[in-house]
C-alpha cells in the first residue's frame, strides 16, 4: 500500500462538540489553522468554532478557498508583510494580532489608505511563569509579541486606521489544564489592570501527551476555571485558540513495512514514506505512537522477515539517519503480537496535527501520501489493496 493519511472526521466532530460544550458560553473558541489546514478538517470544525486564526497570507487564501465567505477571526504570526496585512484587510479579518509597535504603525497606514479601521489585539510577552510548558513562547526574551512597556505605549497612541481592542498572549505550549488556567488568569488580570482591555485572547497550548495517547486535556476543568474568570470580569470578551489539542487525535498515518533487518544487535524496520510525510517525531524528538496491523497473507515464496528480540527502530526511506519515526523494545511493541514483519501495516496515531503540513515533503522527491476519510477499524479503508 502507498502511505495514507486517514482522518476520522466524524470523531473530530464529536470531539469538537465536546470541547465546545465544556466551555462557558462567554468564551469564544477559535481554531489555529497552522495545526492542520486540511480542507476536510476546516469544514468539519466550522460549525463548532467561532472562527479561524490564520498566520500568513497563504492561510488567508486557503481559508477563502475552502470556506468562501468566512472572514478570518484573527490574523497572527510574527513578520507580517505589507501584502499580508493588506490581504487581511481585504479579507475582513476581525482581529489583527499585532506583534510590535512598527507593525501597528504599518497596519494603520494600510488601513487608512483603504479607508477602514483595523481592530487590533496587542500581542504581549508577559513575564508570567509557564511551568510545565513543552514549548515556551513568552515569559522571557523571545521573538514573539511586544514587551508590557511597549504594549502600554501602543495602547496610548491615537493612530488613525487602527483601534486597539485588547490583548493577545500565547505564552507556552504543552500546558495542563490547571497550568493553562493559571496563565489565563494572569494574562486577563494584567490586561484589565494595565490596559483596561475589553477583549483578551489567551492563546492555546493545551497539553498533548504522545507517550500516552489515551490521556486528554481536561477541557471540563479548564472550562470551569474560565467560567470563574468570566465571573470576575463579566464585561470582557475571552477567547482561546487551540490547534493541536483539537485535531491531533483524529489522524493516522498508515504505511507498509518494506524491510526488516538486524544490525549490531538492533532491529531496523524500514517503512514506505518517513519523516518527509510525518515530520512530528523528528520535530519533537519523540517516538510516534503506533499500532501494528499484521498482513493476512504473504505473496513471496521465501520466509517473511520478522523482528527478533532487542531494540527496534522504525525508519523511513530517506537517505539520512535522522529519518526515525519510533524507537521501541521488541518486548514492548504497541498493539502488535510482539513482532513486526515485512508486509505489515504500521498505523501511526496522533497524526492529525503538525504532521504532513510541516513535513519536508520534497526531500528525495518521493510520492506524497494519499488522503482518506474514515476510522482505523473501518474495513472500507482497504488497507491491503
Amino acid at each position: 500500500m502507498s502511505p495514507v493519511y486517514l482522518y476520522d472526521l466524524a470523531g473530530l466532530a464529536g470531539a469538537a462538540a465536546a470541547i465546545r460544550a465544556a466551555l462557558p458560553a462567554g468564551v469564544e473558541l477559535l481554531y489555529a489553522m497552522k495545526a492542520n489546514p486540511d480542507p476536510g478538517i476546516l469544514r468539519t470544525l466550522a460549525p463548532y468554532v467561532h472562527g479561524f486564526e490564520a498566520a500568513s497570507g497563504g492561510e488567508l487564501r486557503h481559508l477563502a478557498e475552502v470556506l468562501p465567505g468566512t472572514a478570518p477571526a484573527a490574523l497572527g504570526g510574527p513578520g507580517k508583510t505589507d501584502p499580508e496585512l493588506a490581504a487581511g484587510l481585504a479579507a475582513g479579518v476581525r482581529r489583527f494580532h499585532v506583534e510590535s509597535p512598527t507593525e501597528l504603525c504599518r497596519l494603520g497606514l494600510l488601513a487608512q489608505a483603504r479607508g477602514v479601521v483595523a481592530d487590533v489585539l496587542l500581542r504581549v510577552n508577559l513575564p508570567v511563569p509557564v511551568d510545565g510548558a513543552v514549548l515556551v513562547m513568552g515569559g522571557r526574551a523571545t521573538p514573539f509579541g511586544m514587551s508590557p512597556e511597549q504594549a502600554r505605549e501602543c495602547a496610548r497612541l491615537d493612530l488613525p486606521g487602527v483601534r486597539v481592542r485588547g490583548v493577545h498572549a500565547h505564552l507556552g505550549s504543552g500546558l495542563s489544564a490547571p497550568a493553562a488556567a493559571g496563565v489565563a488568569r494572569a494574562v486577563v488580570d494584567w490586561a484589565v489592570a494595565e490596559l483596561d482591555a475589553h477583549e483578551v485572547n489567551v492563546g492555546g497550548g493545551m497539553a498533548v501527551d504522545y507517550t500516552d495517547p489515551e490521556t486528554r486535556f481536561d477541557w471540563v476543568g479548564y472550562g470551569a476555571a474560565l467560567d470563574e474568570l468570566l465571573s470576575a470580569y463579566p464585561d470582557r470578551t475571552l477567547r482561546i485558540e487551540p490547534g493541536r489539542a483539537m485535531t491531533v487525535y483524529c489522524g493516522h498515518y498508515l504505511t507498509e513495512v518494506l524491510d526488516v533487518k538486524e544490525a549490531g544487535g538492533e532491529w531496523f524496520v524500514v517503512v514506505a514514506g518517513g519523516t518527509h510525510h510525518l515530520r512530528t517525531p523528528a520535530a519533537k524528538q519523540h517516538s510516534q505512537p503506533f499500532t501494528v496491523l499484521p498482513r493476512p497473507d504473504w505473496a513471496y515464496p521465501f520466509a517473511r522477515p520478522v523482528t527478533g528480540s532487542g531494540p527496534v527502530t522504525i525508519v523511513g526511506q530517506l537517505c539520512t539517519p535522522k529519518d526515525v519515526l519510533a524507537r521501541v523494545s521488541s518486548a514492548d511493541l504497541i498493539g502488535g503480537p510482539g513482532r513486526i514483519a515485512v508486509g505489515d501495516t504500521i498505523a501511526f496515531g496522533m497524526a492529525g496535527a503538525y504532521a504532513w503540513n510541516i513535513s519536508h515533503r520534497d526531500f528525495l522527491m518521493h510520492d506524497p501520501p494519499e488522503f482518506r476519510t474514515g476510522r482505523l477499524t473501518d474495513p472500507s479503508t482497504d488497507l491491503y489493496r
